[in-house]
C-alpha cells in the first residue's frame, strides 16, 4: 500500500498571487479527485507534488520519504500527465515512447521494448504504434500521455485535466483506463469536470481559490444534500427575482426557459419541486458557501 501525506502546504508567487494555501491531505492507493474551477490552483499543486515546484512551507511525504527535500525520490516513482502534453512531429508512437523510456532510465533494450509494446496495447494504441503522434486525435494523444506516464511502473500517477476537450466516447475510454490503473497506485485526478470525479473517485477534495474547502467521499457529499435541492423552470426574464430571494446553484437555459436548481432546507414553495441531488449540486453549493 502506497501512502502520500501532505501537511500544511502553501505557495505564494512573487507577484503576491496565492497558488494554494494550507493544504493537508492523506492519500492511499486508489483514485483521488481534486475538483476545482480553472485558476483554482490545481496545476500548481500537482507540480509541487511532482517535485517541479517548491512550496513556501509545508511537508510532503511519499512512502515516508520527504519529497520537498529530496524531489528526486518521488520523480523515480512518479508518472505525470500534464494538462498540455506536447509531442514531436514526424515521430511514431513507438519511437517516441521508446525515447521517453530511455530518458526515464529503462536502459535494457529487451525489457524496454516489452514494456513499450505492452503499454501501447494497454492504452489501445498498439494498432497505431507506427503512426506519428502529432496526427493522433485528442483522445488518442491523451491515451498516449497515459502510456508515457506509466513507463517504469510508477507508484503514483498525477493526471491534470485529462478529459478536457474529449468527445464522450474517448472520455469514457480514458476514464476506464484510469480506473483500472488506480487499483494498485495512488492516482490523483485534477479536473473541473464534476462527472469525472463521480464516475471514478471514492475520495475527493474541492479546491477553490487555492484552498481546500471540503474533502471526503462523493457519495457522502450527495447524501448530505438529500432533501435540500429543489428545481423550477422559469422565464429567463424572471431570473433577477429568484436570484434575490433564493440560493441558486445553477440555471440552465433550454428552449428559452431556465431550469433552476436551488438549495433550501425547507420547502421553498412557489412551484419548486424536490429533486435528487447530484455531485454538481454539491460542487456549486460548496463554492457558493
Amino acid at each position: 500500500m502506497n501512502a502520500l501525506s501532505i501537511k500544511n502546504l502553501s505557495k505564494v508567487y512573487s507577484s503576491g498571487v496565492i497558488a494554494y494555501e494550507n493544504i493537508s491531505l492523506d492519500l492511499n492507493d486508489g483514485m483521488f479527485g481534486l475538483l476545482g474551477p480553472n485558476g483554482a490552483g490545481k496545476s500548481s499543486f500537482m507540480k509541487t507534488i511532482a517535485g517541479l515546484l517548491k512550496p513556501d512551507q509545508g511537508q510532503i511525504l511519499f512512502n515516508g520519504q520527504d519529497v520537498i527535500k529530496h524531489p528526486e525520490n518521488i520523480k523515480k516513482q512518479l508518472g505525470f500527465l500534464p494538462q498540455d502534453f506536447g509531442v514531436y512531429p514526424k515521430v511514431s508512437a513507438y519511437e517516441l515512447l521508446t525515447h521517453i523510456a530511455i530518458l526515464k532510465g529503462l536502459i535494457h533494450a529487451g525489457t524496454r521494448k516489452e514494456q513499450v509494446l505492452a503499454l501501447l496495447d494497454k492504452t489501445n494504441l498498439y494498432a497505431e504504434r507506427n503512426k506519428e503522434v502529432h496526427t493522433f486525435s485528442g483522445g488518442m494523444r491523451q491515451r498516449f500521455g497515459v502510456a508515457q506516464a506509466l513507463l517504469g511502473d510508477p507508484k503514483i500517477l498525477i493526471v491534470d485535466e485529462p478529459a478536457a476537450g474529449l468527445d464522450p466516447e474517448e472520455r469514457h475510454r480514458l476514464n476506464n483506463l484510469l480506473s483500472e490503473i488506480g487499483e494498485n497506485k495512488v492516482v490523483i485526478l485534477a479536473t473541473h469536470l464534476v462527472e469525472d470525479i463521480k464516475d471514478l473517485c471514492t475520495a475527493m477534495a474541492v479546491l477553490f481559490k487555492g484552498r481546500i474547502i471540503a474533502q471526503g467521499n462523493p457519495a457522502d457529499f450527495i447524501r448530505i444534500l438529500q432533501g435540500k435541492i429543489w428545481q423550477l423552470t422559469i422565464n429567463k426574464q424572471d431570473l433577477p427575482y429568484y436570484q434575490e430571494h433564493y440560493k441558486i446553484l445553477s440555471a440552465r437555459l433550454a428552449s428559452g426557459k431556465l431550469s433552476l436548481h436551488i438549495y433550501a432546507t425547507t420547502n421553498p414553495g412557489s412551484g419548486f419541486h424536490q429533486i435528487e441531488p447530484s455531485l454538481e449540486d454539491v460542487y456549486f453549493n460548496l463554492s457558493l458557501s
